[in-house]
């Protein structure tokens, strides 16, 4: 396992310390209480989804198996930082060990990958639901829908592992302490003993690849729902259109928005409040109000919530 090394030398240590949220004993178990109750908020949400696709035969239509596969990967995503924040509110050393720095480092970065990947996949589906649609139930198949739910998962996480890799082989030296919750590439790459540019460039490059490229497909795709969208001859009929997109929007503005602010330049020197805020907004916000975002405007979703909270 590869050390920290201090300047001269002289010690070596096998972890970092998550600074975290630094306030009195007080502030900690409050803040603890606060995420404790937003996580199980998120769970039950995202997992009430699921059971409503599962449980539904109405929802067995491709739209709300993507819906609960991406309700899944929500769980495991915000399962990937915040049992380890709750920890480390109650923990008075925060400290997390070199090689379950890297693993948080590399599920994190995996999971938000494949959620880069399923949004893509959503708003293909919604392009062929909307500018395809006497060709939809034959072109969006349950064979077709299960093949890209699984080249979501593959490819997001065969994005990350040889930057990590390369990463996790890095000396690091002076201060152990990140100035975050999580491990995060920017404040690691801080902590290496002498800069890596090429590193820096690496990582940029295969950032803007993972961010870019979904992104840009997304807005391809909406481009032509919208341009079929004015064509519909009835308001009602646009309405309803453009009902079936706007969660996926609203997802998709809150995740991409905060992730492009964040990680298109790992290394740029933002305020390490700003850097926690911005964290918490696409990898803890948003995986809490996705549920709330998918459902409440969607009167067959609503319809099987209730089916579920009578039973």
């Amino acid at each position: 396992m590869k050390t920290l090394s201090s300047p001269s030398n002289s010690s070596t240590i096998s972890g970092f310390i998550l600074l975290g949220f630094p306030c009195p004993r007080e502030g900690q178990i409050l803040l603890f209480v606060l995420f404790f109750v937003v996580y199980l908020l998120t769970l039950m949400g995202n997992a009430s989804i699921i059971c409503a696709v599962r449980w539904d035969h109405r929802l067995h239509t491709p739209m709300y198996l993507l819906l609960a596969n991406f309700s899944f990967l929500e769980i495991w995503y915000v399962s990937s930082t915040v049992p380890n924040m709750l920890a480390n509110f109650l923990s008075d050393t925060k400290v997390i060990s070199f090689s379950g720095c890297f693993l948080q480092f590399y599920f994190f970065f995996s999971l938000g990958s494949t959620e880069c990947f399923f949004l893509a996949v959503m708003a293909f589906d919604r392009y062929l639901a909307i500018c395809r649609p006497l060709h939809y139930p034959a072109l969006m198949t349950g064979r077709l829908c299960n093949i890209l739910v699984i080249s979501c998962w593959v490819l997001g996480f065969l994005w990350f592992p040889v930057p990590i890799i390369i990463i996790s082989q890095m000396s690091f030296c002076g201060s152990r302490i990140i100035d975050h919750f999580l491990c995060d590439p920017g404040p690691l790459l801080a902590l290496s003993c002498s800069r890596a540019p090429l590193m820096e460039f690496f990582w940029t490059i295969i950032m803007s690849l993972l961010l870019f490229t979904p992104f840009l497909f997304i807005i391809g795709s909406y481009m032509l729902v919208l341009r079929a969208v004015f064509r519909v001859p009835s308001r009602d009929g646009r309405r309803k259109a453009l009902s079936t997109c706007g969660p996926h929007v609203t997802v998709v503005s809150l995740f991409y928005g905060s992730v492009m602010f964040m990680y298109l330049s790992p290394t740029s020197e933002h305020e390490a409040g700003m850097q926690k805020l911005v964290t918490l907004l696409y990898s803890v916000l948003t995986p809490l109000i996705n549920p709330m975002i998918y459902s409440l405007r969607n009167k067959d979703m609503k319809h099987a919530m209730k089916k579920i909270l009578k039973t």
